[in-house]
């Protein structure tokens, strides 16, 4: 084969995956247009529309406003559009994050809370609702503000326990990640005892959603998720070359301690960002970096921008879900994943002893 035949095939695949990102990208838009006419209210699509072209700066002009009411623009952008916004970013980030935690651990099977992080957050949120602390700091809700240190702070207690030297051995990080959980998830279960009539609002922020989500909530998560994502691009070389053992990424050129920090340190962030707006919703990084592995590949450069698209939407539609199964009240978002991901993660148990693992 000549080196032009070899050029030749991998702009072909290269012309396939860019394929399947434009693919991806409309179905979210798709999705998330469907999605602001889920609910109890129910607005025509028409209307919508025409409230989504008056927002629009330099465009409100172009739309007739006649038939639209206060009450239907209200619930398209204070409460439906906030919400699926917050539902993509949260996706997006987790499947990013999951991408991540599965190339450093070369496993399938992990996902962003295997080193602590979901309990970390947990406990923050815990403490911040049965203390009963009602503050808000630039505009952010004291909740998302202790969910998203509690997640930092426990991973970075998972990395400094697990740092041997200017080493940082990855079988030793992911158990003193569980051992961490553990634990602080056994204090989240105290505190749970002891919430009296805050149990229900701490419960309900458990087990994850969007009930609750503000545009000031998409904001302050927005710069996060965004920063976490780029990093993890920039890395996507390194993730390649990760497969191929620790050992071999350093004789390849990878500074390896460095890489992970790194990309450690950017998947904290964007699960921090995630859990801080929606709670705890599980399986999406695990689900769908498989799912988009076995659809394009293993080649980090595709992996990470198709799960962070696909997860936005898979999100958005168990939100969706969510609203309408058991209305007028409403479903966990978590309680909807987990119904996905509990089977999907007997699959891949039961694969990986197929394959002898």
């Amino acid at each position: 084969m000549t080196q032009s035949d070899g050029d030749n095939i991998l702009a072909g695949r290269f012309s396939r995956w860019k394929l399947y990102v434009i693919l991806l990208i409309l179905l979210l838009a798709v999705l998330a247009f469907l999605s602001l006419n889920v609910g109890f209210s129910q607005i025509s699509f028409v209307n919508v529309l025409r409230i989504l072209v008056k927002n629009v700066p330099f465009l409100g002009h172009l739309a007739q406003f006649s038939n639209v009411s206060e009450i239907e623009e209200v619930i398209v952008m204070q409460i439906r559009l906030p919400r699926i916004l917050a539902g993509a970013l949260v996706g997006a980030a987790l499947a990013t994050a999951g991408v991540i935690y599965q190339g450093i651990f070369r496993n399938p099977m992990a996902d962003p809370y295997v080193i602590g992080a979901s309990s970390g957050a947990a406990l923050g949120a815990a403490l911040s609702i049965v203390l009963g602390l009602g503050f808000s700091l630039i505009g952010v809700k004291s909740v998302p503000i202790f969910a998203f240190f509690g997640c930092m702070a426990s991973v970075l207690l998972v990395y400094s326990v697990s740092r041997v030297g200017s080493r940082v051995p990855t079988a030793t990080l992911l158990l003193t990640g569980i051992s961490v959980s553990i634990l602080l998830s056994a204090v989240v279960t105290y505190l749970q005892t002891i919430a009296g009539e805050r149990l229900h609002a701490l419960t309900f922020w458990i087990l994850g959603g969007f009930s609750y989500v503000e545009w000031g909530d998409v904001v302050n998560a927005l710069p996060f998720v965004a920063l976490g994502i780029v990093i993890t691009y920039v890395y996507s070389r390194d993730l390649n070359i990760f497969g191929l053992g620790e050992e071999q990424a350093e004789h390849l050129g990878v500074r390896v301690e460095r890489a992970k920090l790194i990309l450690l340190f950017s998947s904290s962030l964007m699960t921090a960002a995630a859990v801080s707006i929606a709670g705890l919703i599980g399986f999406v990084g695990l689900i769908v970096p498989h799912f988009v592995r076995l659809l394009v590949g293993p080649d980090h450069r595709v992996l990470i921008p198709s799960s962070a698209i696909l997860a936005a939407s898979f999100v958005v539609v168990c939100d969706d879900l969510a609203r309408v199964v058991a209305s007028p009240a409403e479903l966990p978002v978590g309680v909807i994943t987990a119904i996905c991901g509990g089977p999907f993660f007997i699959y891949l148990l039961r694969r990986k002893k197929q394959l002898g693992f």
